[in-house]
């Protein structure tokens, strides 16, 4: 069971690099009631837009790749320490206003965790390392505004 696990796995993976971007094909992966879980952004995708994210992902970096680390197989749960590598090439929406392209060469730390059951992908959730996106961008935080917020919110 588990190294049918770790196919399926390595299966979404091609699917969604950057000279293959097979939308429909990492889609098919997943079980009919297949969750796809963007912990850190607190998004889940299911059903059509299962392939949401390997869209998004391919738009922002069309030359993105997946430099897995460490793949640990534990029966049908698989464990991926990741980085997810390319340049940015397309534009960044963000709620104030779209972030051009500036083709900085980007490496993004990643650990998702797949749980296959069946043959097929029933819960995928991925850590994307969103501060260090946002670091290579070249966004930095706004601690001034914050700082300014938070004084008035003790009163």
């Amino acid at each position: 069971m588990s190294s049918h696990a770790a196919e399926v796995v390595e299966a979404a993976y091609h699917a969604a690099e950057g000279s293959v971007l097979d939308v429909q094909g990492f889609k098919d992966l997943f079980a009919e009631d297949g969750v796809f879980n963007n912990v850190v952004a607190g998004e889940s995708f299911r059903g059509e837009h299962l392939g949401d994210q390997v869209v998004t992902m391919g738009r922002l970096v069309p030359d993105i790749h997946r430099e897995l680390h460490r793949f640990h197989v534990m029966g049908d749960v698989v464990a991926v320490e990741l980085t997810i590598e390319g340049t940015f090439a397309g534009p960044f929406e963000t709620p104030v206003g779209v972030i051009q392209p500036t083709g900085a060469k980007l490496s993004v730390p990643t650990a998702d965790f797949w749980y296959v059951e069946d043959g097929k992908i029933k819960e995928f959730n991925c850590y994307f390392g969103i501060s260090a996106l946002l670091t290579q961008l070249g966004v930095q935080p706004d601690f001034a505004s914050a700082v300014t917020g938070s004084a008035g919110a003790g009163s």
